[in-house]
């Protein structure tokens, strides 16, 4: 087989397909989720609760989904499951059209992609570490479809309307389902010798045996920079269009932030060992604090492009930092149960933000986002405590 084979065939390479199909699905419903749902009659409370409820779910699901993906024989297994499930989902949102309805499926929809994320970052993770390759090289891929869905529902949006979301999301969804058929094997087989064997490190084969301050504050620290992340994927668009912001602006303002993501990963290889984990969470909790206070006075147009760009730091630093951090610590047994750990917090938060934010924009317009600066704040106390806890030359 020829190199240039070798490689399409490779497991990263098809990892870094569902990685695409994965967050360019999620792109569609943030671009134009809100919008639609507006044009349905559903006042911003109610948006609030459409894109909590679910998140919710998923704090009940995600450490049952991640030990089941670790005690599997593959963690293939159960991404390809939900994914199967992710695509048959999307079909009622054809036909409901009130609140309620509105409400249960989407919750399902998103409870079944929601749980892929954490199991897919756990399995890829592994496998770039035992074969030697690079994890951030695999995930960047995510970020382009991202980019990918976000500016190309833009374009379909601006032609066809925002009414064109359901069928777009459910094609998207549609093509996540086929790409995770030709998913590899993560796992090693059995008693091969590979390169993480010769450079495993100790780390925790149990959960709770890593549940201390020092580990859990780093990921709260995330997740509260993480919450406005979900925040700017339910309500950005929106706001933006209230604002009076041109919609053919919206989808390249959400894409230059996950090209700018994008970016960060390809390169992260060259830089990241010069930063430990917890150090990165911290810097993507200082870019928030401005990244938010800037955004919270609706600055002009050219503005708002480049403030997006500080996602780099904001999403794509704090991510990288939360899944090594858990990656150093934990142990293959556990990798998608710690993994979904900290999605469990994420989700957590982000239920309490949504939930939040819908009432602060209905008194406070942009302004709200004042409160996602709060949180960062919060979170760059979180590392500091950490850190004091469990030095970094202490740790990883």
């Amino acid at each position: 087989m020829s190199a240039a084979l070798a490689r399409w065939a490779s497991p990263e390479f098809r990892a870094s397909v569902f990685h695409f199909t994965v967050f360019g699905t999620g792109a569609v419903a943030s671009v134009y989720l809100g919008i639609w749902l507006t044009l349905k009659g559903i006042h911003p409370d109610q948006i609030g609760v459409i894109s909590a409820v679910p998140v919710f779910g998923l704090l009940l699901l995600n450490l049952f989904i991640g030990r089941l993906a670790d005690k599997a024989g593959d963690w293939r297994t159960v991404i390809l499951i939900l994914s199967l499930l992710g695509a048959a989902f999307p079909i009622g949102l054809f036909f409901v059209n009130e609140f309620w309805g509105i409400l249960l499926v989407w919750a399902f929809c998103t409870m079944s992609a929601g749980a892929i994320p954490p199991v897919i970052d756990a399995a890829t993770v592994r496998l770039t570490q035992r074969n030697g390759t690079d994890f951030g090289a695999v995930r960047a891929w995510g970020t382009v479809g991202y980019v990918v869905g976000a500016a190309g529902t833009g374009v379909v949006a601006t032609v066809f309307g925002p009414h064109a979301f359901v069928p777009l999301f459910f094609a998207m969804a549609l093509s996540r389902a086929l790409t995770a058929l030709q998913l590899p094997r993560f796992r090693a087989p059995p008693q091969a010798a590979t390169l993480a064997a010769v450079n495993a490190r100790p780390g925790a084969s149990r959960l709770r045996e890593v549940l201390k301050p020092w580990f859990v504050l780093p990921l709260l620290a995330f997740a509260l920079v993480n919450s406005s992340h979900a925040i700017i994927g339910t309500f950005s668009a929106l706001l933006w269009h209230v604002d009076g912001v041109p919609d053919y602006y919206i989808g390249p303002l959400l894409a230059i932030s996950a090209a700018a993501e994008a970016v960060m990963m390809f390169v992260w290889r060259r830089i990241g060992g010069r930063f430990s984990a917890r150090n990165m969470i911290l810097l993507a909790a200082i870019a928030a604090i401005v990244r938010y206070a800037i955004m919270a006075f609706s600055p002009p147009v050219p503005v708002l492009f480049v403030i997006q760009t500080l996602h780099a730091l904001t999403f794509g630093v704090g991510y990288f930092g939360v899944v090594h951090f858990i990656a150093n610590w934990t142990r293959e047994e556990i990798a998608a149960e710690a993994q979904g750990f900290a999605n469990v917090l994420q989700q957590g938060v982000s239920v309490i933000a949504l939930m939040g934010f819908g009432l602060l924009i209905t008194h406070f317009g942009t302004h709200a986002y004042l409160a996602s600066s709060i949180a960062g704040a919060l979170a760059v106390a979180c590392v500091l405590v950490s850190l004091r806890l469990r030095p970094a030359k202490d740790a990883h």
